[in-house]
């Protein structure tokens, strides 16, 4: 579903039609679709239609329309340090835009039915760390995913304080996924062909939003056809960070800071220069006649056929007037990471430097 929104030429212009249309209202949200191109998530062979509020489905491979994961991000009211459950991850492009919100002292966990979705999923999140320039913007709270039946997760599991499920939920599973939850957290989820926020109020108190109509394809009900097999879903533990991780987050965040500082002092308090707009011209036009005929209007463009010349004429002189004095176009400066040039330019040992860099490609 989706189709709310006109097509973009690219990833900002589409977000821009999301943002005009009330979909993405906050500045986190905006940041987050911005950062990570939706087309790197599509096959190669589909990315024509990666601008489109449509969802995509190829095989196990599926994308929701922009319009709903806009939705969802918006209504997880997402901050930094909380922890995430995304059931049905997919592809893994909300559970990525999610962790650019979380932080790296955030939970990001995703459980995915099919193997060959993890696998595709894993492989894009590769590409996102190893080749983005948004990647050095944020610090990145990475998406761990494992494979199972979302219904079947083990009963000791941890909850958490942000849950979304991208497959439509009956009533009779409703509670389940609200244990899912700890007291103050949010649950997302289609639930009887509505976007349902659920908010857990207390140990049995709760607080529910229906938020739009959706049209979901329904949670596939888990197999019990091997009697005995035990298939509950353990999700992965909620590990502390080592020393030399917590070290390389720390040092990144400083340099973030130096350069803020320069930038404003280059800047003066932050504030750039203006930008540059070509200047244009104002053509004269020649005049047009409205004519009023029984109740209908009639608009046509008259002129006197003695003045063709001189008008041909003058178009001509200002032509080549603006051809001459038409300043050369500008062009815009290629993005620079100014976080990779400072890590690369500190003395130390390029191994470091290169661990440093998360050993990214650009």
């Amino acid at each position: 579903m989706g189709g709310a929104v006109s097509a973009g030429e690219d990833n900002d212009e589409l977000i821009d039609n999301l943002k005009e249309a009330q979909y993405i209202r906050t500045e986190l949200v905006e940041q987050a679709f911005r950062a990570i191109d939706r087309a790197d998530y599509y096959l190669e062979e589909f990315k024509d239609n990666a601008y489109k509020d449509l969802a995509w489905k190829h095989g196990n491979i599926h994308l929701s329309a922009p319009c709903i994961y806009s939705e969802v991000m918006e209504a997880l009211d997402l901050q930094p340090g909380l922890s995430f459950l995304n059931l049905g991850s997919g592809t893994g492009y909300l559970s990525s835009m999610v962790g650019l919100i979380l932080g790296p002292f955030g939970v990001n966990h995703g459980v995915e039915l099919h193997s060959d979705v993890i696998e595709y999923a894993k492989q894009k999140l590769d590409f996102f760390i190893k080749t983005s320039d948004s990647f050095d913007k944020f610090e990145f709270c990475e998406p761990s995913f494992v494979t199972g039946n979302c219904l079947e997760i083990s009963p000791d599991c941890t909850q958490y304080d942000r849950v979304y499920c991208g497959a439509g939920v009956q009533k009779e599973h409703e509670d389940y996924m609200k244990n899912l939850l700890k007291v103050g957290g949010i649950l997302v989820m289609p639930l009887e062909e509505k976007l349902t926020k659920i908010t857990r109020t207390g140990p049995s108190a709760w607080e529910t939003k229906k938020i739009l109509a959706v049209s979901f394809a329904p949670l596939i009900q888990p197999n019990h056809a091997d009697a005995g097999k035990s298939r509950l879903v353990h999700l992965p533990p909620v590990a502390v960070r080592s020393l030399q991780d917590l070290a390389r987050i720390a040092i990144r965040g400083t340099i973030k800071k130096i350069i803020h500082q320069e930038t404003m002092s280059k800047n003066g308090n932050g504030l750039k220069n203006p930008p540059r707009f070509k200047r244009r011209r104002v053509r004269r036009r020649r005049m047009e006649t409205i004519v009023f005929l029984d109740k209908e209007v009639f608009a046509s463009r008259i002129s006197n056929p003695s003045d063709d010349n001189n008008n041909c004429e003058e178009f001509e002189d200002e032509r080549r007037e603006e051809e001459e004095t038409k300043p050369p176009e500008l062009k815009p400066d290629p993005p620079v990471n100014f976080l990779r040039e400072k890590v690369l330019s500190l003395p130390l040992p390029d191994p470091l430097k290169y661990y440093l860099l998360y050993y990214r490609e650009k």
